[in-house]
């Protein structure tokens, strides 16, 4: 092994008190690559031993772990036990003593702080969910949740779960069509917003917004509105509801409803490359003891803990880090601003002001606070965090360092983690227990039987290959809302039994794990494929440069050709000199065959809600294309600068 490459190492004492070393020690498990193997060759001992260490909460014991009779395309799991997801949230720990705890603090844009314990929590929980019911909401209908992240989206999402209800969550940021779309497209009958809320000083009108997509949305028949900001909203009698009045004189308690492990959760939306969102459908067993279980074993997670993620509800992080750490019984912060405002310092105050133990950044936030230099930084206590998390897209090596050297002060871990919102979770990790590599993965996460395939379907080491997944898992998605066969169509149409999720993976020399970037991405070029990731390191490990983004275009010599975007930092502008000097640079690291046919310099690349480069976008609009499904959009004017490219 290449020690250089090795930027952290475990305490091995330290590593001995994590929760996974000691479930590996509790089964006589000497090493991690152990534990995969016989999670992957026995999944029912596997997930049998895990939903015991968690701890789950079960009214009606399962029968049966597994059954895959009707193909590893439709598994049931936890067959004939009954539970609820949000009884595992709170009532678990109610019932261990911990009512008094921190639960959700959430922190707005004007830095007001609440917070609530986990019996304040429960109460507020159920005094929604039996004003849902009064409403008319009950097991199996589908409430629409469009509000920022505060302590009113935790306790929507747990009182819908409550009732057995199935929530959809919508971005915050969300424009009506894109509300409208997830609306409709689970025939939602409530919808549960804000009056408004402030981001970077402006007020987003979320009441409004509402009103326009329930014009298109006709399954609506209420609408619940939290009084966020007082602001003056439009309003519509007999169907409309101020929250504080729905609520008042509701009871505290609120019996959960006892639903079967595979009973619908959640349905959250992802965006394909044409044609309508997906509607993801996610279980109260699957979901919950996937998050749990990963919260557990890859971040490990206890009721000491607090998290913070920079997230919103409409992206699956945001429902994850709401109940997988409500689920270990810790403290999650909710925080309805922007990392960078009204200082740059925003982010790290909160760490140091609620004692932030695991951080949750994605790579484009990191870039877009190296800028501002490390001062803002040092000027925080930052001691707590013990554990940075980090997910939503393939690193470069120099932010990645960044984070590591100045936010962690090199002595914390960076967990990297990808999954995706299909999956409940995560399919590659790092873990506390394990050297990292900047940009790098340990491996499959135990329980994931993923692998990396060539085009002839069999695995491949030091090449790139699709990243699928032979065996299935509790969390994976029970299909499409009533669309199985885009389903089928979407991850199992490759190969026979073969989960194909869309991203290029490599596995190193040395046994480590990294994402290119997505399938649909690939740059093929003089017959070599690559991630677009590759690329983009290159361009971003120059001073100049802050974010880049490279696609594949029609070459009739190569096939294709390389073109590039590159945001450059504050005090550079673009130049000819500049140009060809970025061009050069990814010749010379990568070979001539790969050097740019183009680099265009542009002042953002369009992303998505979770942070994501839209490449498929920036390849479309670069070549006078439809750019396709853009629902997911966080930035339209992303889209524009493309065209505005020099």
């Amino acid at each position: 092994m290449d020690e250089s490459e090795i930027i952290w190492r475990p305490d091995p004492d330290a590593a001995a008190r994590t929760r996974i070393a000691r479930f590996m020690k509790q089964h006589g498990l000497d090493s991690l690559a152990a534990l995969q193997r016989r999670s992957v060759e026995d999944p029912e001992w596997y997930w049998d031993a895990v939903a015991r260490d968690l701890g789950w909460m079960w009214t009606e014991p399962y029968r049966r772990v597994l059954d895959a009779s009707r193909g590893i395309q439709w598994p049931r799991w936890f067959e004939g036990g009954r539970m609820n997801l949000a009884a595992n949230c709170l009532d678990k720990h109610l019932a261990a003593g911990r009512g008094a705890r921190a639960a959700v603090i959430s922190e707005a844009e004007d830095g007001e702080v609440r917070t609530l314990t986990y019996r304040e929590l429960s109460r507020e929980v159920g005094r929604l969910a039996n004003a849902l019911r009064r409403l008319g909401i009950g097991q199996g209908d589908t409430v629409g949740i469009f509000l920022p992240m505060s302590q009113e989206a935790a306790i929507a999402v747990l009182a819908v779960s409550r009732i057995g209800a199935i929530y959809a969550p919508c971005f915050s940021g969300f424009g009506a069509q894109a509300v409208a779309a997830r609306l409709e497209g689970c025939g939602a009958r409530a919808l549960i917003t804000a009056d408004a809320f402030s981001r970077r000083g402006t007020a987003v009108a979320m009441k409004q917004t509402a009103d326009e997509a329930l014009a298109e949305a006709p399954s609506v028949e209420r609408v619940i509105v939290h009084r966020r900001t007082g602001a003056t909203i439009p309003w519509t009698p007999g169907r409309d509801v101020w929250w504080h009045e729905a609520v008042a004189g509701e009871p505290e308690a609120c019996e959960a409803a006892q639903v079967e492990a595979d009973h619908p959760c959640l349905i959250i939306y992802t965006s394909g490359t044409t044609g309508r969102p997906k509607g993801t459908v996610l279980t109260h067993g699957g979901f919950g003891i996937k998050n749990a279980h990963d919260w557990a074993y890859c971040f490990d997670m206890d009721e000491r803990a607090c998290m913070f993620w920079v997230t919103d509800l409409g992206w699956l992080m945001g429902p994850m880090l709401i109940t997988g750490t409500l689920l270990m019984g810790a403290t999650v912060v909710l925080f309805e601003g922007t990392p960078d405002y009204p200082k740059p310092d925003r982010l790290w105050a909160l760490c140091e002001r609620h004692r932030v133990t695991h951080l949750g950044i994605s790579p484009t936030a990191v870039r877009a606070l190296m800028p501002y230099g490390t001062d803002w930084i040092r000027s925080h206590d930052l001691s707590a965090v013990r554990l940075i998390g980090t997910t939503g897209e393939p690193w470069n090596p120099e932010p990645f360092r960044w984070l590591f050297d100045n936010v962690g002060g090199s002595r914390v871990p960076i967990i990297n983690y990808t999954g995706g919102t299909e999956i409940s979770g995560g399919i590659l990790s790092g873990f506390p227990i394990a050297p990292i590599k900047p940009c790098g993965f340990t491996g499959p996460i135990p329980g994931m039987a993923a692998e990396v395939f060539g085009d002839d379907g069999k695995p491949v080491r030091e090449e790139v290959g699709e990243l699928v997944i032979t065996r299935p898992w509790p969390g994976m998605t029970q299909g499409f809302w009533k669309d199985p066969g885009r389903y089928e169509e979407t991850y199992w149409s490759r190969w026979p039994d073969v989960w194909v999720h869309g991203d290029w993976a490599y596995v190193d020399k040395d046994g480590f794990w990294f994402i290119q970037g997505r399938s649909d991405d690939t740059l093929k070029i003089a017959g070599k494929r690559l991630g677009p990731a590759e690329v983009e390191s290159v361009l971003v490990g120059h001073p100049a440069v802050n974010e880049a983004a490279a696609i594949g275009v029609p070459h009739a010599v190569k096939g294709e050709a390389v073109v590039c975007f590159a945001v450059l930092r504050p005090g550079h502008a673009p130049s000819e000199a500049l140009r060809q000097e970025l061009v050069e640079r990814v010749a010379h690291q990568m070979g001539k065959a790969l050097k740019p046919e183009r680099l265009l310099f542009v002042r953002e690349l369009p992303k998505t809600r979770s942070a994501k480069i839209m490449r498929r976008v920036i390849r479309a609009t670069h070549l006078g294309k439809e750019p396709g499904d853009l629902s997911s959009l966080d930035n339209p004017g992303g889209v524009k600068a493309i065209t505005e490219a020099v």
